[in-house]
């Protein structure tokens, strides 16, 4: 079975036509599949829209939120009701092709796990596009996983996959960083791109700045997530020595001016370098405190985010077994 996973506000005008697209493309092509409309708090007709198509289609299921969560919790929502063995995120504005579906199975079927989608022809304004390629070069250079379009909505990957993931914040552009980093095969194919013909954009100039900050959150937890001393620590570790060096070369000066009463410029207690000394000093003793406190935080739930994702397992079922077993029952 396929799920295809579409987050949905205010698109009232477009769900009618996205199942009957959707629903078109799997009849063609003997596609078992259900199609999960998440309602993100929607203050149009969305909901009574969805329950018509729920009510007159068995592949149809519909969620809705009390509130808007953001598209990251309706994704959330959605892996978590999803039944299918490949997973499907596509967007309810009609700009996404249904008709890619087929597309993305043939990719995932090569032995891929993540097949993003590329616009490569984009319908968008410049000040999305423009934008738009300046994040996915920094994402490429910050995570490893050069992709044209990271923030293309259009992706399909694997159920496993999907257990493994946590959305939050505007995580879900990063789904193919995420999976690559617990190596899982990432690749991309381009897609048909079509303008917006109803609704307007849910996005501002704020997404950017959003965006940015989920990056470097990605980019933490994917290389420091499971040992954030090695980052920390490290930082920590040169403020000290550099703070550490100041002090000492300001100890020496005042050895050299009051024990062997060697006459210098000007009195220790003038010098900016006593107070960047005794900053850096106690920011690098901040950030290895900091370190410390993660690691005791990981150290404490570390069974729950396993830094480790298993491809197979062979063998008598007691020495699988106990590889998925916590470490206090080892």
């Amino acid at each position: 079975m396929v799920s295809v996973i579409v987050p949905v506000l205010n698109e009232s005008a477009t769900l009618v036509e996205l199942h009957r697209q959707l629903e078109g493309i799997c009849t063609v092509h003997g596609l078992d599949y259900e199609l999960l409309l998440i309602d993100d708090g929607s203050s149009d007709d969305s909901w009574s829209v969805i329950r018509e198509l729920s009510q007159g289609s068995t592949h149809v299921i519909g969620i809705r939120f009390r509130r808007n969560f953001g598209k990251a919790a309706a994704q959330m929502a959605g892996l978590r009701a999803a039944r299918g063995d490949v997973l499907i995120t596509m967007d309810a504005d009609l700009q996404d092709d249904p008709a890619e579906v087929p597309r993305l199975l043939a990719r995932l079927d090569e032995g891929y796990d993540v097949v993003n989608g590329w616009k490569q022809r984009r319908l968008d304004p410049w000040h999305k596009t423009y934008p738009s390629k300046v994040f996915n070069w920094l994402v490429g250079r910050l995570t490893g996983l050069k992709l044209h379009d990271h923030n293309c909505g259009l992706k399909a990957f694997r159920r496993e996959v999907a257990q493994e993931l946590r959305l939050y914040g505007e995580l879900h552009r990063f789904i193919p960083v995420l999976a690559h980093a617990r190596g899982y095969r990432v690749t991309e194919i381009p897609v048909h791109h079509r303008r917006r013909e109803h609704g307007v954009s849910k996005y501002g100039m704020g997404r950017f700045l959003r965006g940015f900050l989920d990056l470097l959150t990605v980019t933490f937890i994917t290389g420091y997530g499971h040992r954030p001393q090695h980052l920390l620590g490290g930082i920590g570790m040169l403020f000290f020595a550099l703070g550490a060096v100041g002090l000492v070369y300001l100890a020496v000066l005042w050895v050299l001016m009051n024990v062997l009463g060697v006459v210098v410029v000007r009195e220790i207690g003038t010098r900016p370098l006593l107070v960047y000394s005794i900053a850096s000093l106690l920011l690098g003793a901040q950030a290895l405190s900091l370190g410390l406190i993660a690691e005791l935080l990981i150290h404490r739930t570390g069974h729950e985010a396993d830094p480790y994702s298993i491809a197979e397992q062979t063998g008598p079922a007691t020495a699988a077994e106990a590889v998925d077993r916590p470490d206090s029952e080892l």
